[in-house]
């Protein structure tokens, strides 16, 4: 589980195509700090299972279905990706509760700068947008930021400073693709309507 405050901006070294898969070295030495086999990093929002780690450096292997459902896809030698290690319980939760399970990609349909902060337009896929609420929370390639506006196709954040200068957000043009993470909440109450549970009735039968 993440938290969608991304803790560093690394860079894809080197990646390896495989059969059905490809093999990706970061670098990310704060997020490697520790890391071992079998632990998990989330890249651009997609949670990864660490193969190796060397000199600030890790390798993951992502299958095809993972290459299909996200961006990593496009990814080359010296692409920058946001990284963010899993959160430890019992700490403080900064974003929003994030899987690092992407729902589908996104593009970036437009920019509009202002004095301190730039408004994004972001392209939604089909059948994410019941889930995208003004003033709720999405995550964008890993990271977790609030909804401004919601449409049927389309949504807008709002990015400070911080966010575009410690995130590949900053560096992101018009027609760049994205990795879109919904909120996993709204999902198990979508599932549980749908099954014609009542929650508030149901919370009544287990007191």
């Amino acid at each position: 589980m993440f938290t969608g405050i991304v803790e560093e901006l690394g860079e894809v070294t080197a990646v390896e195509q495989l059969a059905e898969a490809s093999r990706f070295r970061l670098r990310g030495p704060l997020v490697t700090d520790g890391a071992k086999h079998g632990d998990s990093i989330a890249v651009n929002g997609v949670c990864l299972t660490v193969v190796e780690t060397a000199d600030g450096e890790f390798t993951a292997d992502v299958m095809q279905e993972t290459l299909n459902r996200s961006s990593l896809g496009a990814l080359t030698q010296g692409s920058r990706v946001n990284l963010e290690r899993p959160m430890e319980l019992g700490g403080r939760l900064g974003g929003h509760l994030v899987q690092g399970h992407v729902d589908g990609t996104g593009a970036i349909l437009s920019r509009t700068p202002s004095e301190h902060w730039e408004i994004v337009k972001v392209g939604l896929p089909a059948g994410l947008a019941r889930y995208v609420v003004e003033k709720g929370s999405i995550t964008v390639d890993g990271v977790s930021l609030t909804v401004v506006e919601a449409a049927a196709d389309w949504f807008t954040i709002s990015l400070i400073p911080t966010t575009l200068a410690l995130t590949t957000l900053g560096l992101k043009q018009s027609g760049d693709p994205v990795n879109l993470e919904v909120d996993v909440l709204a999902k198990y109450v979508e599932r549980l309507l749908a099954a014609g549970v009542n929650p508030l009735h149901a919370q009544e039968e287990s007191k």
